[in-house]
């Protein structure tokens, strides 16, 4: 009877050793199995001729507003941009150029959801173009074949409050700051207001915000006639929006 109770024991403790090896084996492979589908959800690649070539304007402006979306809810995109670096040393296709504002709460890229190659960035304040600006546009399309132009404004933009409150820079020694307010100013002069045509006037504001993201597309048209044909041909959109910087939103005008 002893006997057969220590055979019982020792029958036991092997089926319990057995078992605890079978878990430290299992345990390390749900451990990497885990690990690799987060690698697979981390975006690595960037874009390239062919996905550039193969996408029409208004594709391009749809997956812009999906990526808007993204930032809202704040699901951005989990990139190695180590990687991302790396591949884009051999070349660039972007398939946007977007003229913002310099205003640092404005992070372009973050606000579509784009990584390294995505899209062409242009700043200045009041989101205004200049013969640089536009040279620069005239690159991104006719040369590197982008196939959207955004001019994105902004709410609660300085640039655009201090041309509705004629701020005089040039009292104050700032002559170039002055030349850019002046070319804000015929958006504020365009917009009808029946109410405080200060910047205190939210609702005016912002309507002016739209206008002037308008008119610099209209401005763009009139100085580019080689963006103006390739509009013409579909080729290309140019288009304004705005940017809520309170929800993130990003709203397309129609130009």
């Amino acid at each position: 009877m002893k006997k057969l109770s220590l055979q019982l024991l020792a029958v036991s403790v092997t089926l319990l050793l057995t078992s605890c090896q079978e878990t430290k084996k299992t345990t390390p492979v749900a451990k990497e199995t885990k690990k690799e589908l987060v690698e697979e959800r981390v975006v690595g690649s960037i874009l390239t001729a062919e996905e550039q070539a193969n996408m029409t304007p208004e594709e391009i402006i749809g997956r812009l507003k999906k990526g808007n979306e993204n930032f809202i809810n704040n699901n951005l995109t989990q990139r190695d941009h180590s990687m991302q670096r790396r591949k884009a040393m051999i070349g660039q296709f972007p398939k946007a150029i977007v003229l913002s504002c310099v205003d640092s709460r404005v992070p372009v890229e973050d606000v579509f959801d784009l990584g390294i190659g995505d899209i062409f960035v242009a700043r200045v304040a009041g989101n205004i173009e200049n013969a640089d600006i536009v040279g620069s546009m005239e690159f991104a399309t006719a040369v590197a074949g982008s196939k959207v132009v955004i001019v994105m404004g902004h709410t609660a933009c300085g640039a655009v409050k201090s041309t509705i409150d004629n701020v005089d820079a040039k009292a104050l020694g700032m002559n170039s700051l002055a030349d850019l307010i002046n070319e804000i100013q015929p958006a504020v002069t365009e917009t009808k207001s029946e109410g405080d045509r200060t910047s205190k006037n939210e609702e005016f504001t912002n309507t002016v915000i739209t206008n002037n993201a308008m008119r610099t597309v209209k401005n763009i048209r009139e100085v580019s006639p080689t963006m103006a044909k390739m509009e013409d041909e579909g080729k290309i959109m140019i288009v304004s929006a705005v940017y809520d910087m309170e929800s993130g939103k990003v709203t397309f005008n129609k130009d």
